[in-house]
């Protein structure tokens, strides 16, 4: 063990490593980099995370950097939770803190994964209502801040979010409140690591007003720090905004406080299905309008893939060649929903078929539905990677979209399988190549070019589900005005002076280096 692991091991109640094979483990994640780190910590509290830090930010001050990387589960697609530096994981901040029943309220350690949270919750019948991997970290969830298939109707992690304690790049605590302006004004006379960042982010609004407005006015997207627009909210002032799709860039998220909701537990489910988008349009937009828990689009071929990899035939799907497969869900009262469905289906092309799930075709119901969730979740080290995920789309842009593809297809001679969910407005694109592929570098730079200047031929914006990472950022940059990039890089530079946090994540990124560490290279 070095020097600075085992000062750093004296230093914290938590483990710091630098074994190879324990870098070697936290070098990869489910994008398509490798990125081995110096150092990995596993800290154990606040105050771990308050030490490792402030050791960072000395050893900045003379003139050695060592990057901070925030790592939950490693589950992310786009290279966020990798570093060259010190990967700091929130896997043994895991702690469920408090809960008030009545007030469904539950203060929680960022590092405690979805799954272990809700089963927690269940137990009082309440949920916090995120469609993810059940690994997901809440702070993973906060730092990327997804378009899950139900945040068309629940919003998303934002949505049931209260307050937060972050850990700054200096070792600070900064805990978020909602606070009125003039407190804020106040705040930010203090002569305080906090009150600088309050006076600094005044400053932000105040000479960013027009460009503020409008990005409020636009379209979502989480490039940047978008949600700068969500910051001042009539009289009030919230710093918490910020830290939504930061990717672990200004600051290290320790502590959540979230409102749960009632567990909804009459799920009823609908599958139609089209032989191409052109004939689906009017479709998706009833049932989008129903307000459905889940409505998800996936290429027929997503169907097929499972087939081959061994899920047995659909009665639903077998007997179509090509064409799309829509999934609904819907949950409490929603007869009037269905029959509105099943008027539609009546009147609609023979392209068309409708099911409905009723007590005889459960089983068929859960076949389809477990085939799908095996395709979305097969990705994995060695299989298909993923590379252009998370990108929104007008819904009238669909049919154009897929007709593009074909296109896309016999010129980079893939196979590009479009699925995602309409109700968030957050699609993927899945090519069949691998990590191992010959010219993976090649293929891989060329797909990510030519599938955003498809999306946005079709007024979709590359980061409208999910943020820009490190591998998105190759092509998201040249997106941003330069005042965007003045004032996202104000807001960097606001909470951590030093650029010790993810540097090349959100702001100034480094192709080369992004490239160099494609995975099979």
């Amino acid at each position: 063990m070095g020097k600075i692991a085992r000062y750093l091991n004296q230093l914290t109640n938590g483990d710091v490593f630098d074994a190879p094979e324990v870098l070697e483990a936290y070098s990869t994640d489910r994008s398509i980099l490798k990125i081995k780190p110096k150092l990995v910590a596993l800290p154990e509290s606040t105050e771990d995370v308050r030490k490792l830090m402030r050791f960072a930010s000395q050893l900045s001050s003379k003139g050695i950097k060592l990057p901070i990387t925030v790592r939950g589960s490693g589950l992310d697609e786009m290279g966020a939770d990798l570093g060259n530096g010190m990967i700091i994981s929130t896997e043994k901040l895991d702690k469920l803190l408090e809960s008030d029943r009545r007030e469904r309220l539950v203060r929680t350690q960022a590092g405690i994964t979805l799954k272990e949270l809700n089963t927690a919750l269940s137990v009082n019948g309440l949920t916090i209502p995120i469609e993810g991997h059940d690994d997901e970290t809440i702070g993973g969830l906060i730092s990327n801040c997804p378009a899950d298939d139900w945040s068309g109707k629940y919003g998303g992690i934002a949505n049931f979010v209260e307050r937060m304690e972050v850990v700054l790049a200096n070792g600070d605590i900064l805990q978020t409140s909602k606070v009125s302006k003039r407190a804020a004004t106040k705040k930010s006379r203090e002569k305080t690591n906090e009150g600088r960042i309050y006076g600094k982010i005044l400053q932000l609004l105040k000479k960013n007003e027009a460009l503020i407005k409008v990005l409020k006015n636009n379209e979502r997207s989480l490039a940047g720090y978008r949600n700068i627009v969500k910051v001042a909210n009539g009289p009030t002032l919230d710093l918490m905004p910020l830290f939504f799709g930061a990717e672990g860039t200004l600051g290290v998220i320790t502590e959540v406080i979230l409102r749960a909701v009632p567990i909804q537990k009459d799920i009823k489910r609908v599958v139609a299905t089209f032989k191409d988008l052109a004939g689906a349009e009017k479709f998706l937009e009833l049932a989008k309008s129903l307000r459905p828990l889940k409505l998800d689009l996936y290429d027929l071929r997503a169907v097929k893939t499972t087939e081959e990899n061994g899920k047995k035939p659909n009665e639903i799907t077998r007997r179509l060649d090509k064409g799309f497969v829509v999934f609904i869900k819907f949950e409490g009262k929603c007869n009037a929903k269905i029959r509105k469905i099943e008027h539609f289906g009546k009147k609609a092309p023979r392209s068309m078929r409708l099911f409905v799930e009723s007590n005889k075709n459960v089983g068929v119901f859960n076949e389809l539905e477990n085939t799908l969730t095996s395709f979305v979740n097969r990705i994995k080290i060695g299989d298909t990677v993923p590379l252009m995920v998370g990108f929104s789309l007008p819904l009238k842009s669909l049919p154009n979209f897929a007709n593009d593809l074909k296109l896309l297809e016999k010129s980079l001679k893939l196979d590009l399988i479009l699925y995602g969910s309409v109700s968030a407005n957050n699609y993927n694109l899945s090519p069949k190549i691998t990590a191992n592929d010959e010219d993976f570098r090649k293929v891989a730079a060329n797909f990510l070019k030519t599938s955003a200047y498809v999306i946005r031929r079709q007024n979709g914006i590359v980061t409208g589900g999910l943020p820009e990472g490190r591998v998105k950022a190759l092509v998201t940059e040249d997106d941003l005005t330069e005042a965007e990039k003045s004032l996202y890089n104000g807001i960097k530079n606001t909470f951590d002076r030093q650029w010790l946090l993810n540097p090349g994540v959100k702001t100034n990124t480094d192709a080369r280096f992004t490239i160099r560490h494609f995975r099979g290279l």
